[in-house]
């Protein structure tokens, strides 16, 4: 999203605008509010006597409302203009925006306010994709209409029992037209005009109840989200530190982790979507790692995430969905395309990953929340997990997990977690054939049937399960130290082909090799020197694929680009074997870089070099607010402060890089109650 839209939500409703507020999308742009996948408004756009409106300032107020302080016309007018215009915007339970104009003159002033609104229903995967033809509604099958009553206008597109309207509503009298509103008003002198607009997105059938006029949809008041944000950022730990951008990213992470909360199934708690403007759902992986970096601060999104996607969880063959039994969904999508089945997205298990992260999140969330009777509760899941792992993930035989392109069209091709075309290369730049088992997901394997195993002892009473779960990590990670390593290039290759052959880019992938403890130790540090080495660590941190390699480029979505969540995870991994001083330099270089994103990580920046950019370069079109970005910021604390759960204990082995004098989490939640964490600069701490 670019750095000039402005974007607040709540809950499943969401809208991107302009800096003035308008919604006027071009082809691409994600302009618009979106309500289940779907953008309800395409054009928001107000005039003034004919100008569009100049933006003098926006004040960001909470995720969910925001202010527009404006004039009409151009910059060139501001000394001559006598008219101002505020528009107060805010999302609870539907789109809400005061329009006030003050008139400053000395003379009565005769204004005509003109709101142009449309709405292209069309879906969110259809904005997000190149090549989409500039008129949005093209090709839809559909019945557009529209409706016109007392001081509504109601917007609407039905296809067979698909049905989608947006209700505009004004407090003020107003010309209606299928196009817009139209307010001919006469302001006095130092006086001043308003009307409140209401939104409403609509999926009743027709024939249902009418809705205009009625506030039963407004879930909630904007008095009552801030109440529950402060009440948010209160139950989480307090940080105290000297470090001014990491406090301004710690609170920014939270309040974005509130912002992406959407209701679990059970409606018992939240899962944190994966992110804006393209992806306020569902995407597993995503739910999955963004839990597992929350755990010591908010650990109630990892209980809710792991009982939807378990509720998600395959049962059967269904070759368009990607579907098998124990499988953990990838994305869910309930739009137009996924309710005709034209894509598998209403319930998508296009990932190979999500599988084996289930099982390592919930025996992290048991370790940090000491909840066995969740454990307990999704014993046959887990079981069914491991289970798709070794009889259906395994297509070589060969006992790795393997992943072939997708069945359905318009699929990304990968189904790791770097899903675009060309991030699974050969140095050279060749392609590999299908299937692929890239490295990080075998560690991910080796991870979750040692997590596995764990849970089988000491909860489930299992010691033969268990048993054979260890044996069978024990013979993954030799059977992956041996296949995998590259001696000639010091480092494991990216992933193998069916045949066996070695695809040998050096990219970001190795980190999750040592967050998954697959890595021999002797090993390690060449490892380690890659990953820290200058063709990998840009200063700002590790890049998706190295500067040397065919396909590198520093804007490159998964061959160049820096990604804040595989940072925090590279860290993560290096503290887990030892290498805490190199993990506390990509932690630093997140929080630095943090500091000139306001303290929100973006989904990712650029690759080039630190030396080369005064700041880091943001990617053009990367996501944000991101759950695992926001979740970021909480790993790479983590990481220097070496926080680990055992038992009733919480250890604390910090390792502060140069830069933070003194850090202090206070309160962190688990089973011990809540303890202080404390790190001092130059001086390992390790207490419990």
């Amino acid at each position: 999203m670019h750095a000039n839209q402005i974007s607040i939500l709540e809950g499943l409703t969401y809208i991107v605008s302009e800096r003035n507020g308008d919604v006027n999308p071009a082809p691409g742009e994600p302009a618009g509010l979106y309500f289940l996948d779907t953008r309800f408004l395409s054009k928001w756009v107000v005039t003034v006597n004919g100008e569009r409106l100049t933006p003098l300032s926006v004040d960001d107020l909470q995720y969910f409302e925001a202010k527009f302080f404006l004039v009409p016309g151009e910059p060139t007018h501001y000394v001559s203009s006598t008219l101002s215009v505020m528009r107060h915007r805010s999302i609870v339970g539907g789109l809400a925006e005061k329009l006030s104009i003050l008139n400053s003159g000395e003379e009565p002033a005769e204004v005509t306010i003109r709101l142009e609104a449309a709405s292209d229903f069309v879906d969110v995967d259809l904005i997000s994709q190149p090549g989409v033809p500039d008129d949005s509604i093209r090709g839809k099958k559909g019945r557009f209409d529209h409706q016109i009553g007392d001081r509504y206008l109601r917007l609407f597109y039905v296809r067979e029992d698909f049905y989608r309207a947006t209700v505009i509503q004004t407090s003020e009298a107003a010309e209606i037209d299928q196009d817009g509103l139209t307010f001919t008003v006469r302001i006095p002198s130092q006086g001043s005009w308003s009307t409140q607009l209401q939104v409403v997105t609509d999926l009743r059938a027709p024939g249902a109840e009418d809705i205009h006029g009625k506030d039963a949809l407004i879930r909630r008041t904007k008095e009552g989200m801030r109440e529950e944000l402060d009440q948010w950022i209160a139950q989480a730990p307090r940080l105290e530190c000297d470090f001014d951008p990491l406090t301004e990213a710690y609170r920014r992470s939270l309040i974005d982790l509130a912002a992406l909360r959407l209701p679990g199934f059970d409606a018992s708690g939240w899962y944190p979507a994966a992110g804006l403007p393209w992806l306020n759902t569902i995407v597993g992986r995503q739910n999955i790692i963004t839990s597992i970096q929350s755990l010591p601060y908010l650990p109630e999104l990892a209980a809710t995430t792991l009982r939807t996607l378990a509720t998600f969880q395959g049962t059967k063959l269904d070759d368009f969905r990607e579907e098998q039994p124990g499988k953990i969904l990838h994305l869910t999508r309930w739009n137009e395309a996924a309710a005709f089945e034209e894509t598998p997205n209403a319930r998508y298990f296009g990932s190979v990953d999500s599988t084996p992260l289930f099982v390592v999140l919930l025996d992290e969330y048991e370790r940090w929340t000491g909840d066995a009777a969740l454990v307990r509760e999704l014993e046959k899941e887990v079981r069914a997990a491991l289970r798709w792992i070794d009889e259906w993930g395994d297509l070589v035989g060969d006992g790795y997990l393997w992943y072939q392109p997708p069945r359905a069209a318009g699929e990304q091709p990968n189904q790791s977690w770097k899903e675009s075309e060309l991030a699974i290369c050969y140095a050279d730049g060749r392609l590999p054939g299908f299937p692929r088992a890239t490295c990080e997901v075998q560690g991910y394997v080796y991870d979750a049937k040692m997590r596995g195993a764990r849970l089988a002892r000491t909860l489930w009473g299992d010691s033969a399960y268990a048993d054979r779960l260890e044996q069978q990590a024990a013979e993954l990670r030799e059977r992956f130290n041996r296949d995998f390593w590259m001696p000639d290039r010091g480092y494991y290759a990216l992933a193998l082909e069916a045949d066996g052959s070695q695809v040998d880019a050096l990219a970001s992938n190795l980190g999750h090799l040592l967050w998954s403890g697959i890595v021999d130790p002797d090993r390690a540090q060449a490892v380690v020197d890659h990953l820290l080495g200058p063709r990998l660590f840009s200063g700002w941190g590790v890049r998706t694929l190295a500067v040397g390699e065919a396909k590198h480029n520093p804007v490159g979505y998964h061959v160049g680009a820096v990604w804040p969540y595989d940072n925090s995870i590279i860290a993560e991994g290096l503290r887990r074997y030892g290498y805490a001083a190199e993990a506390g330099t990509i932690a630093m270089a997140m929080f630095e870089a943090a500091s000139y994103f306001r303290g929100r990580l973006p989904e990712a920046f650029t690759g080039y070099d630190r030396e080369l950019t005064v700041a880091p370069v943001r990617y053009p079109t990367a996501t944000s607010p991101q759950g695992w970005s926001a979740g970021a910021v909480l790993s790479l604390l983590r990481t220097v402060l070496g926080l680990e759960a055992h038992g009733r204990h919480l250890v604390v082995n910090a390792a502060l890089p140069p830069g933070l004098a003194q850090v202090a989490l206070l309160r962190v939640p688990g089973p011990w109650g809540t303890a202080d964490a404390l790190g001092r600069a130059n001086t390992p701490t390790p207490y419990s």
